[in-house]
């Protein structure tokens, strides 16, 4: 190519223009950069033999490209036609122009001396794609200017699916995200979300984020069987319960020295391995979330058998006296008829004096007394019921009443009771145990309290006795909200079957539903936890000029652990003050960071 080369000669180098200065034993080319660079020959393609007085000349308008593109059809040509062709003449700038042509690749495709021209066909399909390709990347650039300016339109919204299923840590990745620097996490994801109106500001991403189902199950209930019970409808019997319940499961009556825990017989209606208790048990339990109850049954079973909810209602009741130790003795359980008066902890406090509920007291002291002597716990950590109505937010503290320990007694007694009747007739049951904390403590303070709840361990359910050191028993189990746990449920349906004698689910069988439903369990709760704090700092958020007060819980470097009792809320704090344990201090609100869960208080002075 050297010969046909001289000083001022168009060439292609690469894929860019490039102006000969010289021809030696190389080719010296000057760049679009003013760059001096030596080739060889066969580096670059003769484009046009010049002269071109500069590169920044090789400027053409216009030109025929559709008429050359039809003339030229499945015929092939050379650089200087299709210079000729398109711009009507064959000079530098037409030839870089002509170049540029084919270099696009719509019309026509080659090197600058052999050229060919494309099909009609394949003209007509690249050109439809690159009108999509531009449309979508029209479409990006103008939903990231939109996101920039916090809006969106209806259209966006599936383009923010993507960005949705990372808030809820379902992908670890979002292209938006990246192209907005946004991190790519799923606070990040929330926090992209509620700007641009997506979701709403007080949005609660925490049970989707660790998938838990959201929808009550819609499964058909069967009609009750007409198994033989027991009639207790001439015992008064109350179901107490906080004040909003839905799901009143259990129930007290007094006959005599007996006690009768009524419990909602759910198993008459979900039997074993049926679609309703395989999906309770991937359920595992009710969730309770401050905006919403979503339950672990179809709520037509809680219609039918909630206590209370009918005149008369089906009950599994559990019927147990206590020995002069307190210990519960003279266990009966039978399947029952019961008529139910709903009341609330408060209305239940104003009659603790008046029968039946003075003598169901007394019972439940008695019981108590010796689960303390067991070695309960006394734990008194502050408490509160968070709910949402119509968007609002009520945060109320649960007041020590003695109406609630009294039914919560009553409900150990029943699951004493149901641990006992199980163990005396062979019955695998899944019992509650919980290991005794390494070291036993009698705590009196707040900080003291906190401390000594880190040193227990955890709950569990097993098929094999075991003390429940928290609660104090040497045998327990949970029988009295099957409605909302299937621990619960599984007890009933072992102990109705052997009540009524039937068969029974072996104790491999049900360690495999134990464990199903375990594994679930701490999903449940942790989603419920996450959720609570949701809205305890949506409420905060919604507040600016809180104030309230807190006591110091623990002390590190200059940090102080703090429980507000108001919130229920722990949180760290640091203080130059030297502040001892149990010393009370005022907050305020500094900062609320919805996505990543974070609160900063202000002290605003030590308690004198």
């Amino acid at each position: 190519m050297a010969s046909t080369l001289s000083n001022g000669s168009l060439v292609l180098y690469k894929t860019r223009p490039a102006r000969v200065i010289a021809v030696t034993d190389k080719i010296e080319i000057e760049l679009e950069s003013g760059k001096v660079k030596r080739v060889r020959d066969r580096d670059v393609s003769l484009l046009h033999p010049g002269p071109v007085g500069g590169l920044g000349e090789l400027h053409v308008g216009g030109g025929a490209v559709d008429e050359a593109w039809a003339l030229l059809e499945g015929a092939g040509t050379q650089i200087r036609e299709l210079a000729e062709l398109v711009y009507g003449d064959y000079t530098p700038a037409s030839a870089w122009a002509a170049w540029e042509l084919v270099a696009d690749g719509l019309y026509f495709e080659g090197s600058p001396d052999a050229i060919q021209t494309r099909s009609a066909a394949r003209v007509q399909a690249d050109r439809a794609a690159r009108e999509a390709k531009a449309a979508a990347e029209s479409a990006w650039e103008g939903l990231l200017q939109r996101l920039r300016a916090g809006r969106i339109d209806p259209s966006d919204r599936d383009a923010l699916a993507e960005v949705e299923r990372l808030a809820y840590a379902r992908s670890d990745s979002s292209r938006i995200m990246r192209a907005l620097g946004y991190p790519e996490t799923p606070e990040g994801a929330h926090r992209l979300l509620v700007a641009v109106a997506f979701w709403e500001s007080t949005h609660n991403p925490h049970p989707g984020r660790l998938s838990v189902g959201l929808a009550a199950p819609d499964l058909g209930v069967p009609d009750l069987p007409e198994d033989p019970r027991l009639d207790l409808t001439h015992l008064p019997a109350f179901a107490v319960d906080d004040e909003g319940n839905e799901d009143p499961d259990d129930a007290l009556s007094i006959d005599g020295d007996r006690l009768w825990v009524h419990v909602a017989d759910v198993a008459a209606l979900v039997a074993p391995g049926g679609a309703v208790d395989s999906q309770a048990r991937a359920r595992s339990a009710n969730l309770y979330l401050p905006e919403r109850i979503v339950p672990m049954l179809p709520e037509e079973v809680t219609r039918r058998l909630g206590l209370g909810l009918a005149e008369v209602s089906p009950a599994l009741s559990f019927g147990m006296g206590l020995d002069a130790d307190g210990r519960v003795v003279d266990v009966e359980i039978r399947p029952s008829w019961v008529r139910v008066t709903r009341l609330t902890y408060a209305q239940a406090e104003e009659r603790l004096s008046e029968a039946p509920f003075a003598r169901i007291q007394s019972l439940t002291r008695r019981f108590r007394e010796r689960r303390l002597e067991g070695g309960a716990s006394t734990l008194d950590l502050p408490e509160v019921s968070v709910r949402v109505v119509e968007g609002e937010v009520h945060i109320r503290p649960l007041p020590r009443l003695r109406s609630r320990e009294m039914v919560t007694d009553a409900m150990l007694m029943a699951g004493e009771a149901a641990a006992r009747f199980a163990l005396g007739r062979g019955l695998p049951i899944p019992f509650a145990t919980q290991a005794p904390p390494d070291e036993c403590r009698t705590p009196a303070s707040l900080s003291q309290m906190y401390a000594y709840r880190r040193l227990f361990k955890p709950s569990q359910a097993s098929l094999f006795q075991a003390p429940h050191a928290g609660l104090g028993l040497e045998a327990y189990a949970r029988a009295t909200s099957p409605l909302r746990r299937y621990a619960d449920l599984l007890v009933h349906q072992q102990i109705r079957a052997s009540v009524l004698g039937r068969e029974v689910l072996e104790a491999p069988v049900l360690g495999e539903r134990i464990a199903a439903a375990e594994a679930m369990s701490g999903t449940v709760r942790k989603a419920e936890r996450l959720s609570n704090q949701h809205w305890k700092l949506v409420y905060l958020s919604r507040h600016p000029g809180w104030r309230g007060e807190a006591q110091v819980v623990d002390a590190d470097d200059r940090k102080l652990t703090v429980l507000i009792p108001a919130l229920a809320m722990e949180t760290r704090i640091r203080s130059r003050a030297n502040l001892g344990l149990d010393a009370k201090v005022g907050l305020s609100v500094r900062q609320v960071d919805l996505p990543e869960q974070a609160v900063q208080f202000r002290i605003l002075d030590p308690a004198p």
